[in-house]
């Protein structure tokens, strides 16, 4: 598979995109608003422990508490779990870690000081989540302090290598220090593992010195930014070649590889060219078309994505695909090509959380396992740890996909201001008939008998048509005296009410 990363930036915002055989399937941006903080490092202070939620709330000094479960706090009930079934997320300074139980109270008081560590960014509401749990990603190795268990990434399936890998790094492990051998370090020989120790160390040793000599809250350590925390974890050996076109970068980059992967830098390329980067790859479209709800496929069916904050819903269409003779190979047909399209959508807008994909029925159960089969395939490449189940009887597939920051249709866009962000808005009927009981309440009120009524010009017209005219109406069973006043910068959904004699808006009086 021919596989490519290009990096554009300028001063306002970094772009980073990966292409398999010259698709867009991965997508990342950083702006200076929106710094990437998974992996930061805090000294933090516990304000609130929750026992009943098995939680606490800590501050990092940042406007939003972070969130702390008690499954997130290390060096407990070590006992509990299979130390070599761990897996490798390839995202940076992800913890690497298992679900344990303990008691959160009897680990964490209030107003303590703690080392925490960012492993999900705050999304919607909620503050980001934190583990006490630190790890330090390298290029071929996590270090994990305080720990003493040397770890393989599942996504190295070979037994053989496995056993090779824990042969070399157990020798190697630093005493008071876990080791966590990640995907990139199968085929690595001893001296490379080695220099990666070196540097982690060095690199802890610097934070703890800081962590001690620091009040809380205080960040202790910034990750690397996207370019290089992205290039250290999704770099491999099957990646042709990196261009770059902002030179600073480009130095950047050379010179992390001239210290941890020598023999990969000539892959990394300066773009000097007059047209713009993404433009010469035809990517700017694609990223357009990423934040749209409607994605249509190669034989004319489409997908419907609808992002909530609690689920992803993304419904399969036949549109204008139309098949052969037997239906059940149609919509099969159309069920996989939907499939690959889904799985390069999850990638690429980052959606995470719980999927649901409503397919078209399929009759054959053998249909319904090949569509799983395909799906499943087509995620090979997905760096996000991930679960998904069966398609139902009902057509369904359930998945839920590790979500560390939020979606690029969050992140891009902001609701509408018309809609709130519902997608849709008061059909005409519904808000003159709301303005219909506004003037009701206002004559049970007593308090006015003449009013300036602001309206959008179309909504106006709607109150007119059919040769009923609605305001005349509530002028004649109301005896009230309203002037129209047509007004195009105010929402068809919306109106606002003056007073006729004090010219005081009074729209909220009888509103509900």
């Amino acid at each position: 598979m021919k596989k490519e990363i290009l990096i554009n930036s300028n001063d306002y915002e970094t772009r980073v995109a990966i292409l398999e055989n010259d698709l867009l399937v991965e997508f990342q941006v950083e702006r200076e608003v929106s710094e990437r903080m998974v992996g930061d490092i805090y000294k933090g202070i516990v304000r609130t422990v929750l026992p009943g939620m098995q939680a606490a709330f800590i501050d990092i000094g940042l406007s939003r508490a972070a969130y702390l479960h008690s499954s997130d706090i290390g060096k407990e009930s070590d006992k509990n779990f299979d130390h070599d079934d761990f897996d490798d997320e390839e995202a940076p300074a992800e913890i690497i870690r298992k679900k344990r139980k303990v008691s959160i109270e009897r680990v964490l008081k209030k107003n303590q000081e703690v080392l925490v560590q960012i492993i999900k960014e705050p999304i919607s509401t909620k503050g980001p989540r934190i583990t006490t749990e630190i790890s330090i990603p390298g290029r071929y190795l996590v270090l994990v302090p305080d720990d003493d268990h040397v770890r393989v990434s599942k996504r190295i399936s070979n037994w053989g290598e496995r056993k090779r890998l824990k042969k070399i790094l157990n020798p190697l492990r630093p005493e008071g220090f876990g080791l966590i051998i990640r995907t990139e370090g199968e085929g690595q020989e001893e001296a490379n593992f080695r220099s990666d120790i070196k540097r982690l160390l060095k690199l802890w040793r610097s934070l703890k010195k800081k962590a001690d000599s620091s009040q809380a809250p205080f960040l202790i350590h910034k990750e690397a930014e996207m370019t290089v925390s992205m290039i250290r974890d999704i770099f491999t050996d099957d990646v042709e070649r990196i261009l770059i076109d902002n030179k600073n970068d480009y130095k950047r980059i050379i010179s992390y590889f001239r210290q941890v992967a020598p023999h990969l830098k000539n892959r990394v390329e300066l773009y000097k060219g007059e047209q713009p980067l993404f433009d010469l790859y035809d990517l700017e479209p694609e990223i357009d078309k990423m934040l749209e709800r409607k994605v249509w496929l190669k034989k004319g069916a489409y997908l419907i994505i609808d992002q909530t904050e609690a689920m992803v819903t993304i419904d399969v269409n036949t549109g204008r695909y139309v098949g052969g003779k037997d239906q059940e190979e149609t919509i099969f047909r159309t069920n996989i090509d939907a499939a690959r399209e889904i799985a390069r959508q999850v990638r690429l807008r980052d959606i995470g959380g719980l999927l649901v994909f409503d397919f078209i029925d399929m009759y054959n159960r053998d249909n319904r396992r090949k569509l799983y089969e395909e799906f499943i395939k087509s995620l090979a490449n997905d760096r996000a740890k991930r679960a998904v189940n069966q398609v139902t009887d009902f057509g369904l597939m359930e998945m839920t996909r590790e979500r560390v920051r939020q979606s690029h249709l969050h992140k891009l866009s902001d609701p509408c201001t018309h809609c709130n962000g519902l997608g849709r808005v008061l059909s005409r009927e519904t808000v003159a008939t709301k303005i219909e009981r506004w003037f009701m309440r206002a004559k049970a009120g007593k308090e006015f008998g003449s009013f300036h009524l602001i309206i959008n010009p179309t909504l106006a017209e709607a109150m007119s048509d059919n040769g009923t005219d609605r305001v005349q109406r509530l002028m004649k069973i109301y005896k009230f005296k309203i002037n129209i006043v047509r007004d195009t910068t105010i929402p068809l959904q919306d109106y606002r009410v003056f007073d006729g004699d004090s010219n005081e808006e009074i729209t909220n009086l009888y509103k509900v």
